[in-house]
């Protein structure tokens, strides 16, 4: 009976194209370790099978553990993530222009990839013990679980990694029952932001003429100006929608509001950011702006996508990788060696693999018999489908360049377990739908 039991820990679909995707990632890092000699030249695939091993110890782990008793110690936890990455940020390793690693010699951890879960884990517990009080409260603290790591995070700075916590929380919030003027408050304000630290870099590197209306982002007096105009129209509207009880004048102090507090983010991250970091955000509008910079990642990346063809050039036949044109091949543009070399046929296997685990999830969080399992799927769900939107049509260049990993298939430890683990929650919640111990 307990051996049945144990069996019945596992969701079969998940396990299967869980394994299956990190036997392909494992398969082209072992590729991309390839030079134009043939010759191997990495150990990466090595330790990726390690860590591959180790993941599926790590998910039937997190399997076994009964998901509704963590509760108890995200308390402690969400604040130890805090205060690691906190001193990540000031001690940790410099790695690709972000200080986001922490470990000894050639061992190290990404601590805000772990975060993730955490996040999931800390706000599915924070929106299921506050589904009764007033809305405008659940969101104002459900906003700063969310400003806490994710400002953190932009800190080292790690762009890619930060982004990923948006959607996560939208996604839960939504199915939470957040109103959406608060979501629409929190995904605009991103969005703008966005935009107005974009535009000089993209005056000056991109278009390479002075256009006149963006003298607003980059004349630092001139933007204090219209910040504090808007703020006057913003508080304006917040005590006339008090006072006069009109629903206009809370459109107005919500658009102003927003336009106010992009306007500000957009000086902090312009401090933050360095220019070329902005720059991978816009050069996928025209890679060839820059082909020899900025522009060339994409520009490889696309060559090597379309030499793939239908079927590919067969494996360990890639030429894009094999002389080294496609830049962090095995983490970021592991799904060009793919295509470059499988085609659109192992393109799209991948798609539906992660169509089997995205779907799976679907199904998980729909027959979950609790709020707290219902909002940890929804967290993972949206996790998954973000990473793999941003990287594949980073790869296609469709979408700027973030340095967001494809889970399972792109080398590195920390992503690799952390994804395993929630794989293992995922079981955890549909295994016990049934209130089993």
């Amino acid at each position: 009976m307990i051996k049945i039991r144990v069996f019945s820990l596992f969701d079969y679909l998940i396990l299967s194209a869980s394994i299956f995707l990190m036997i392909i990632g494992i398969f082209f890092i072992f590729s991309s370790g390839i030079n134009s000699e043939n010759i191997l030249v990495s150990n990466e695939y090595i330790k990726q099978i390690i860590w591959a091993v180790t993941g599926l110890f790590i998910m039937f782990f997190a399997a076994l553990i009964d998901y509704r008793k963590i509760k108890r110690w995200l308390k402690w936890i969400f604040p130890g993530l805090l205060a690691v990455l906190l001193f990540t940020r000031f001690f940790g390793r410099y790695v690709n222009g972000a200080r986001s690693w922490l470990g000894i010699g050639s061992l190290g951890i990404q601590p805000s990839e772990f975060g993730k879960t955490v996040f999931i884990l800390f706000l599915a517990m924070y929106l299921e013990k506050t589904e009764k009080i007033s809305e405008r409260k659940r969101f104002i603290t459900a906003l700063l679980i969310l400003i806490l790591p994710v400002g953190l995070i932009l800190l080292q700075p790690d762009l890619g990694t930060a982004s990923v916590y948006i959607p996560i929380f939208l996604l839960m919030c939504f199915v939470a029952g957040v109103p959406m003027r608060y979501l629409l408050l929190v995904f605009l304000s991103g969005m703008l932001t966005i935009v107005m630290t974009v535009l000089p870099v993209w005056e000056s590197q991109i278009v390479k003429q002075d256009i006149p209306w963006v003298t607003l982002f980059t004349n630092f007096k001139l933007r204090m100006i219209v910040v504090f105009a808007c703020s006057m129209v913003t508080l304006a509207g917040i005590i006339g929608n008090l006072l006069l009880k009109r629903r206009y004048f809370f459109w107005i102090a919500f658009v102003f509001g927003i336009v106010t507090f992009s306007l500000l983010a957009s000086v902090a991250a312009g401090w933050v950011l360095k220019d070329y970091q902005i720059k991978r955000l816009i050069v996928f509008l025209d890679p060839q702006t820059d082909p020899l910079g900025s522009g060339w990642n994409i520009i490889q990346s696309k060559i090597a996508i379309g030499s793939g063809s239908i079927f590919g050039q067969g494996f360990l036949k890639g030429t894009q990788s094999h002389y080294r044109f496609l830049p962090q091949q095995s983490t970021d543009f592991i799904f060009s060696i793919l295509s470059e070399e499988l085609g659109f046929a192992g393109g799209l296997l991948v798609f539906f693999l992660y169509f089997v685990i995205i779907f799976r999830t679907f199904f998980i969080m729909k027959s979950a018999n609790n709020s707290f399992g219902y909002y940890i799927a929804t967290g993972i769900m949206s996790m998954l489908f973000f990473h793999f939107i941003v990287n594949v049509g980073m790869v296609m260049g469709i979408m700027p360049i973030t340095g967001i990993p494809l889970l399972f298939l792109s080398y590195g430890g920390s992503s690799l377990w952390n994804v395993m683990f929630c794989m293992g929650l995922l079981m955890s919640i549909n295994f016990r739908r049934l209130d089993f111990n």
